[in-house]
């Protein structure tokens, strides 16, 4: 369970998020949008206990963010919208450093390292730097590593960025799999088609502002739109500027 109430972070005069409030239940699939600078990152950052809220209250399993962030960390995965590693290590022995600082005991970490592996098909990379893989190879590293300790909550910044097809169908169905355990998993993604797709609820974040929120249809009836694609551009005032790119190119090319 995730619970935010008027969260606000702010950096010098810079107001990332501005009192923003929302819920991921157990066995919930959270969506935020929004577009690029709208707060989404910094929200995530906040919410796997790596940024300090300015004000209000995030708790995370049971557990308030401001007062045992450490805490909150063991209780997540968390994969950021640019994949930090140690370029210097072996996918391998990235994943023996994760699983030691996880504390996970070494037969479990065998069987969980063998089983994302296979799946993510990063078999051939596991003796190579990290340093010299591709950003999508990278990707399902960071991926990797963040389920290794099989946490409560999922926190999922871009996560689909660099995956090919078939890693982002595999991804999608991990994530359903963790709500079925009745997990929660909180993410963003400008993939609209997937959100649409497998997402409980979702938020739509704008100048840090949640603007609206609830299920997919309770969205598209709101916005009177019949894509999520669509109403998201509606409610973030990006539909007309859209058309008239669109137009302008059509009479340029």
């Amino acid at each position: 369970m995730i619970e935010v109430e008027n969260l606000v972070k702010r950096f010098g005069s810079t107001v990332a998020v501005n009192g923003i409030t929302f819920t991921v239940g157990d066995g919930e699939i959270y969506g935020l949008l929004g577009p690029n600078g709208s707060g989404k990152s910094t929200t995530m950052k906040i919410l796997a206990g790596i940024l300090t809220p300015t004000s209000g209250r995030v708790v995370v399993g049971g557990v308030d963010v401001s007062s045992n962030p450490l805490r909150v960390k063991e209780l997540t995965g968390y994969v950021p919208e640019t994949p930090v590693l140690y370029e210097s290590l072996t996918p391998l022995e990235f994943f023996n450093f994760v699983g030691s600082v996880r504390r996970i005991p070494s037969e479990k970490l065998q069987e969980r390292v063998d089983a994302l592996v296979r799946a993510f098909g990063i078999e051939k990379y596991l003796g190579e730097m990290i340093g010299s893989l591709s950003f999508g190879t990278k990707q399902k590293v960071s991926l990797i590593a963040a389920m290794l300790h099989d946490p409560d909550v999922l926190i999922l910044d871009e996560a689909m960025n660099g995956l090919d097809p078939k890693s982002a169908r595999i991804l999608r169905e991990l994530l359903l799999q963790f709500r079925a355990e009745g997990k929660s998993v909180v993410f963003s993604t400008h993939v609209l088609a997937l959100a649409e797709m497998i997402c409980d609820r979702v938020g739509v974040i704008y100048n840090g502002e949640i603007i609206a929120e609830g299920t997919v249809e309770q969205l598209k009836e709101f916005a009177h739109e019949e894509s999520l694609e669509d109403v998201f551009l509606k409610l973030t005032e990006s539909q007309e500027e859209v058309a008239g790119i669109v137009r302008a190119l059509k009479e340029a090319l």
